[in-house]
């Protein structure tokens, strides 16, 4: 099933539908409730993606937010209609990393509230807040090898990620969002370089 829908695009209503049937498949199940749990605790937080590889991914891509869309019920996923998640599933194809060895996040997991304004930046709390939440996370990812930390705000969080995610690799690269991959050619490639390397390992026996 997921090769078949893998192309899709979550701007529509009946693909989130198909989606939210998905949550419950075996390899996915701990994560929703970990995203349920966290929303009931907190604040709303998205969904991971079913089509990915769930508990059994090998690479973790933490990017920084959620985007502001007015959609719910959300999932973190590179098939979101937004131009960021957009660059990205182009890159993730390029690389060579398939659905079934990554799941994709945030180091800010929340969804932001409906407003016409503009979203404010990140805090150092906000930050905290997130980090507070992954030791939890990484506990239902036992086969990680790799994380990638997509873009500055979510490179902050390295030094702690060193200690709680011992012995995973931990890449680096540029945000994939059109305002960062258009700042030079040498953006995209790093990004595309970075990804093949994380599937390099994820491929590994």
């Amino acid at each position: 099933m997921a090769s078949s829908m893998a192309h899709e695009s979550l701007r529509e209503p009946e693909v989130i539908a198909q989606r939210i049937k998905l949550l419950s498949q075996p390899h996915i199940s701990p994560l929703t409730r970990y995203t349920e749990t966290l929303s009931q605790r907190t604040s709303e937080v998205p969904y991971f993606d079913p089509l990915d590889g769930g508990c059994q991914a090998k690479v973790l891509v933490l990017l920084e937010s959620p985007a502001k869309l007015a959609s719910r019920p959300r999932f973190v996923s590179r098939d979101n209609p937004v131009p960021a998640q957009r660059n990205l599933k182009r890159f993730l194809h390029d690389a060579g990393l398939p659905h079934r060895h990554s799941v994709l996040w945030n180091v800010y997991p929340w969804l932001p509230e409906p407003t016409h304004g503009e979203r404010r930046p990140l805090t150092r709390h906000d930050i905290d807040r997130g980090i507070g939440e992954l030791p939890a996370l990484l506990g239902l990812l036992p086969e990680l090898r790799v994380i990638v930390l997509a873009g500055r705000t979510s490179q902050r969080v390295l030094p702690k990620l060193e200690r709680l995610a011992s012995p995973c690799l931990i890449l680096t690269m540029p945000h994939p969002s059109p305002l960062a991959v258009c700042v030079s050619p040498d953006v995209e490639a790093k990004i595309v370089k970075t990804l093949t390397q994380a599937a390099q390992v994820a491929a590994q026996p």
